[in-house]
């Protein structure tokens, strides 16, 4: 039977896989395995684009513009999932963030049905949050036409935000509404149409690493280390004393008063440890839009300049 060409990649049944429920388990995994080793090699070449993304997109967050992220079902919830972590790994200021999901926070444990097709109300949704030239929408849909996202994303565009489509088919409409398209064409998948398997692994690994690197060129990380993180158990506390101890040196109280001192930021401590107070501590940070690299940098550059 020849299958409708208006099927989308997604969506396809891949014959390779039509007896897949009689497989030996192993052979199951390997099958699954396969396809996400695939999507995340569809990522790699994504790259130069990605790239791209980053670089236009870190002038507005440098003026203190946010990051959106928009989707419905699987692929709402993925990007709930990598935006909200930014919070605690990296300091991003809660307010800098917003989450929009198709249906709401109850979308987040079971489907919401019909939420996905609601362009008003994507509309009416994106639009109370004013964005503006600063900020850095990411749409995602795994089929490239989700309504909801369509929507948002044309809503935030014609607003003025700088707004970036992830889609898993070529042909999807969020390719069209959104300035910087990304397509990530992972084809049918083991279990056709359960894009929370390669297509959801593309879609992740894709926003994974576009905010990783944008926390990184905003300052969020030095030496690979997380060191604007926010400490709030006891092995949070325990990672903050090892960052500021292999950063700046000192004896285990050195580094407690330290931390104390710098209100648990990992940053401000490491400054502190280098004999600044707070307040100059916050200055230099000011001055060198929060790159502790940067920072210290001048720091030296100031200190060598006194002799």
């Amino acid at each position: 039977m020849t299958e409708s060409l208006s099927v989308t990649g997604t969506e396809r049944h891949d014959p390779r896989y039509a007896d897949i429920d009689v497989w030996p388990t192993g052979a199951i995994l390997d099958a699954l395995a396969e396809a996400q080793m695939t999507a995340t090699a569809l990522v790699r070449a994504a790259v130069p684009q990605l790239e791209k993304i980053v670089d236009t997109a870190l002038p507005g967050l440098q003026r203190g513009g946010r990051l959106f992220y928009v989707g419905a079902g699987t692929s709402g919830r993925i990007g709930m999932q990598d935006g909200v972590e930014l919070t605690p790994t990296f300091g991003l200021p809660p307010e800098r963030l917003v989450l929009l999901l198709a249906g709401g926070a109850g979308a987040l444990f079971q489907a919401a049905e019909g939420a996905e097709d609601q362009e008003e109300t994507a509309r009416d949704e994106i639009m109370a949050h004013q964005p503006t030239g600063n900020d850095v929408v990411f749409g995602i849909a795994a089929s490239g036409g989700t309504p909801y996202t369509c929507a948002a994303i044309a809503a935030a565009r014609a607003a003025g935000a700088m707004t970036v489509g992830i889609a898993c088919n070529a042909e999807g409409r969020l390719l069209r509404e959104a300035e910087y398209p990304v397509a990530i064409v992972t084809g049918p998948e083991v279990v056709a149409g359960s894009t929370r398997l390669k297509a959801g692994t593309a879609q992740k690994s894709a926003l994974n690493l576009l905010s990783t690197t944008l926390m990184i060129r905003l300052g969020h990380a030095y030496r690979g280390l997380m060191v604007d993180m926010r400490v709030v158990n006891a092995k949070l506390e325990k990672r903050a004393e090892s960052m500021v101890r292999t950063l700046a040196g000192g004896t285990e109280a050195d580094i407690k008063d330290a931390l104390k001192g710098a209100g648990k930021n990992v940053k401000r401590a490491v400054l502190l440890r280098h004999g600044l107070t707070l307040e100059t501590a916050e200055m230099a940070l000011s001055e060198a839009q929060g790159d502790l690299r940067l920072a210290l940098n001048a720091l030296k550059a100031k200190t060598s300049s006194d002799f």
